[in-house]
């Protein structure tokens, strides 16, 4: 049996939860920026993936007016950090909505690195840096998606292994439902099937 639910019969609020508890794990993009004034942001948006590899530009969706899509449409520009494991206060915390202009680097005490391609800074204690600049926005109903191509990648050599990123060094934060959060766990393996390999039936 399934339980039917109408997204034109619940509140705005109640779609969103169920939604985000489905759509299940969601990578995270701890997306540093600036304002035009100088004050930099720092805040986790989990609505986030790849978008194209050539060009390679990555997106997030911003749920709402935030201080991240406010900045990067004033200066074009944006670091989509990542959000490891053993950072995890630190990212929650960062999620706080502080007043505009108040650095969330200063208030959870998060240092800063700088960028070498763009003027926001990194979060110095994460192992990957993707910085940005502005593709695109798209404005969908209440949110905004935010487009970037990535000009420069900077990755900690911790988590490298013959010069390939490996899961189990990065351990990446992901957001569930409700205020549940996961962490890496059992990690699959297995090779696509390429077409002149798929087993065929006989006669067929």
């Amino acid at each position: 049996m399934r339980i039917d639910f109408d997204p034109n019969e619940l509140d705005r609020y109640a779609f969103y939860r169920l939604l985000t508890a489905v759509v299940v794990p969601r990578p995270i993009a701890w997306v540093s920026t600036v304002s035009a004034a100088g004050t930099d942001n720092l805040a986790p948006h989990s609505f986030f993936t790849v978008s194209s590899v050539n060009p390679p530009i990555v997106q997030f969706t911003s749920v709402g007016r935030k201080d991240s899509v406010r900045n990067v449409e004033e200066t074009g520009q944006f670091v989509v950090n990542l959000a490891p494991e053993h950072l995890f206060e630190q990212i929650n915390a960062s999620a706080t909505e502080f007043p505009r202009g108040v650095s969330e680097f200063d208030e959870v005490g998060i240092a800063r690195e700088p960028s070498l391609r763009v003027k926001p800074p990194r979060v110095a204690a994460s192992p990957v840096a993707l910085e940005c600049e502005l593709h695109s926005t798209l404005r969908l109903g209440d949110a905004t998606v935010v487009f970037g191509r990535v000009l420069h990648a900077a990755v900690s050599d911790a988590v490298l292994v013959d010069g390939h990123p490996e899961v189990d060094r990065l351990r990446p934060l992901m957001r569930l439902g409700k205020d549940e959060w996961g962490t890496v766990g059992d990690v699959l393996e297995i090779k696509r099937i390429p077409l002149d390999e798929w087993p065929r039936t006989p006669g067929r």
